[in-house]
């Protein structure tokens, strides 16, 4: 009986809508715009983990629309003006209540759940073969944040009926929202906000590093914070009583007081990395982390090539294995480079997509002018590298011509970076071997420490700017 009474509730009122509404505006964000959730190792169809953490980002604004649009469903009966009639009826009222609160938790759970299968078909059919269970906490936290907020919003709706309800809720969950929203700026992402409060958003930072996931104590303090929030509005929404929703605020204020408890108190604690997918994988002095385990066998092909034409240029000092580099940094953070180590970043331009001939020199550029700052869709502090490298590449491969590794943009700057790229090759291949090799060498030596930041004049015999 109740489930037939439901599945009239589902094909006769507005409840599906919420739930196409959430499908719909995701996919539609994810699919019809060329975004960062498209690229680098933490894109949102790369790893499982990834994929959670970007569906659950859009939590800025789904949250919100879900709260809202329980609010204009708890208007109902209110706008039937029925809500007399029904307490006359001698079912019990959270009985009453259940049914469309059902209703609006299934929609939304199955909108959201189809969200994260569009996602998951296509992590599962990509490359990645590191195959985890810790995203599901995160996506399950996801859809229970979207039902309580949904429900929340129909209890309020019933307890102050008003058409200025609905907007009143929405606009105050968006400022909530920008309040403690993270940004992904730093080492671990953070908010303005004390990091206990912030952890009451469901909302999380976009990723950019597929190492990180939400640690255990900060799914658990959500879950009962939003269980809370749920329980508190099933309560108004089943109140008959003034007293009756007076004591409906107890559940949500307990699941905060509960949450906070047990939430972190630092951001070190709230993300956190993940062990298993951080293990590095060997093939020989070439290692990757468990998660890019899939680009292992293409790597160590080349890697192992590079380090011998390294070997060959720089003798005893050329490094001496390649590895995946694995440190979290804050955008526009210096890399640190090894001078022992290449250091492999896939999230790299010029590694992101790399096989063949082209992967190979463009580690022999990572060994003989590493560089100090990313090069990647978030930031492009090591774009001006790429003229220093291709030269250096160029020149331990005995290129008649100056080879770039990658064109770095048409604009006016670019066109002057490559055409002092090419003054400084042919400065560099006109010098004596001796000479040549001392200049690679300075210039390694000059990368491996970010002592100087444009290396072109050292290539070209200038004094260094």
């Amino acid at each position: 009986m109740t489930g037939r009474v439901l599945r009239i509730e589902l094909k006769r009122s507005v409840a599906p809508w919420p739930g196409i509404v959430v499908l719909g505006g995701s996919l539609a964000i994810f699919c019809l715009y060329d975004g960062l959730w498209w690229r680098g190792t933490a894109g949102w169809t790369a790893q499982w983990t990834s994929m959670a953490l970007w569906t659950r980002s859009l939590l800025t604004f789904l949250w919100p629309l879900a709260v809202g649009m329980g609010a204009v469903y708890g208007l109902r009966e209110p706008r039937s003006r029925m809500a007399e009639l029904l307490t006359t009826v001698p079912r019990p009222a959270w009985r009453r209540a259940a049914l469309p609160a059902g209703a609006m938790a299934l929609a939304l759970a199955s909108g959201f759940g189809l969200l994260v299968l569009v996602g998951g078909v296509q992590v599962a059919l990509g490359r990645t073969t590191y195959t985890p269970l810790d995203w599901l906490p995160i996506s399950l936290v996801a859809a229970l944040a979207l039902v309580a907020g949904a429900v929340f919003g129909m209890g309020v709706a019933r307890a102050l009926p008003s058409v200025l309800t609905p907007p009143g809720l929405v606009l105050f969950f968006l400022m909530l929202t920008a309040l403690l929203q993270q940004n992904n700026e730093k080492t671990l992402p953070s908010s303005i906000a004390p990091n206990r409060l912030a952890q009451l958003l469901p909302v999380t930072a976009e990723p950019r590093e597929m190492l990180l996931t939400l640690s255990g104590s900060v799914h658990l303090g959500q879950t009962l914070w939003l269980l809370g929030l749920l329980a508190t509005g099933f309560a108004l929404l089943s109140a008959v009583t003034r007293r009756a929703r007076l004591l409906a605020v107890i559940p949500v204020l307990a699941g905060a007081a509960l949450a906070l408890l047990i939430l972190p108190a630092a951001a070190r604690d709230t993300y956190v990395v993940d062990k298993a997918a951080a293990a590095l994988v060997c093939d020989g002095p070439v290692c990757v982390t468990q998660a890019n385990r899939s680009r292992l066998p293409e790597l160590a092909r080349r890697g192992k090539e590079a380090l011998r034409v390294l070997h060959e240029v720089l003798g005893d000092k050329a490094p001496n294995a390649v590895r995946e580099d694995t440190r979290l940094r804050a955008i526009a953070a210096k890399r640190e480079p090894s001078g022992d180590v290449v250091l492999v970043d896939f999230d790299d331009r010029l590694l992101a997509d790399a096989t063949g001939e082209k992967l190979t020199r463009a580690l022999i550029g990572q060994g003989l002018a590493p560089s100090c700052y990313g090069n990647n869709d978030w930031e492009g502090g090591g774009r001006g590298n790429v003229p220093v490298q291709s030269i250096a590449v160029s020149w331990a491969l005995h290129d008649s011509q100056l080879q770039p590794l990658q064109k770095t943009g048409s604009d006016a700057i670019a066109l002057k970076r490559w055409a002092d790229a090419d003054v400084a090759w042919q400065r560099l291949t006109a010098l004596p071997p001796a000479e040549q090799r001392s200049r690679i060498a300075e210039v390694r030596a000059a990368a491996g420490s970010c002592a100087v930041g444009d290396q072109l004049p050292v290539l070209a015999g200038e004094a260094s700017r």
